[in-house]
């Protein structure tokens, strides 16, 4: 009793789909291999998924086998169509490219509240829906962002403040090293200029205040300073006097 025969159609379950796709290409590189040994034919088969993956067997170098396929086509072909081939390539590759740019320009322009004509309920919901995920993902970001900077902050204020806390500990230490002597030498300058000033302006209020005496008992400035070289002649008689009987 033989197979009945099936449709060549698309399966439509999923898991059926797959394990014939599994089935069949095992077979297809087993008698891709068995026609490269038996004939000794140069193959090569290339398989893609309908999940993207990949598949292959050459008899030979995939590199070889291709570059060969691309000389036999450049035989085959007269050299006039094979550019107007090309070009035509190149023209519906550039095609394709602008549909694609078009795309995500006007992908673009509703991410910014854009060109929003002809967009139904649910597209209008799913594009909301992509910008709060969006506005979300910034907000972490920036978050992060501000607690690394205030992270360094602190980092960079607790070395100052241990800076701060070393030379404060270095001053105190010279400062204990030092005798206190030397600071008792270098007597700061202004201290010096306010004691002789305030010398001179005792003295200077010394003399105001015997003039303004001698003025007050009638006596003349003449008489002041007669009075005082007497008192000078006194004072050394009297210490001349005191040195001889001192000698005698």
């Amino acid at each position: 009793m033989g197979r009945g025969k099936i449709e060549i159609r698309k399966i439509e379950n999923l898991n059926s789909r797959q394990v014939t796709f599994s089935k069949r290409r095992t077979g297809l590189l087993k008698k891709a291999k068995e026609l490269s040994v038996l004939c000794d034919a140069e193959v090569a088969v290339i398989i893609f998924s309908s999940t993207g993956k990949l598949y292959e067997f050459s008899s030979n170098s995939m590199e070889h086998i291709l570059s060969r396929y691309s000389r036999s086509l450049e035989v085959d072909y007269p050299e006039h169509p094979s550019r107007e081939h090309a070009a035509e390539q190149v023209q519906d590759d550039m095609n394709t490219l602008k549909d694609e740019l078009g795309k995500l320009r006007l992908g673009y322009m509703r991410m910014l509240g854009k060109e929003l004509d002809g967009l139904n309920f649910n597209e209008l919901q799913n594009l909301e829906d992509q910008l709060s995920e969006g506005v979300l993902s910034v907000k972490d970001k920036k978050e992060e962002v501000l607690l690394e900077q205030l992270k360094k902050s602190r980092l960079q204020e607790q070395k100052a403040m241990q800076e701060n806390e070393a030379l404060r500990k270095q001053l105190e230490e010279k400062r204990r090293s030092v005798p206190k002597s030397v600071f008792l030498e270098f007597e700061p300058m202004e201290r010096r200029f306010s004691q002789a000033g305030s010398k001179v302006v005792s003295t200077s209020s010394e003399e105001n205040e015997h003039s303004d005496t001698c003025l007050h008992l009638g006596l003349s400035a003449d008489a002041t300073r007669r009075k005082r070289k007497a008192q000078k002649i006194e004072h050394m008689i009297c210490n001349d006097s005191g040195s001889q009987v001192a000698s005698e």
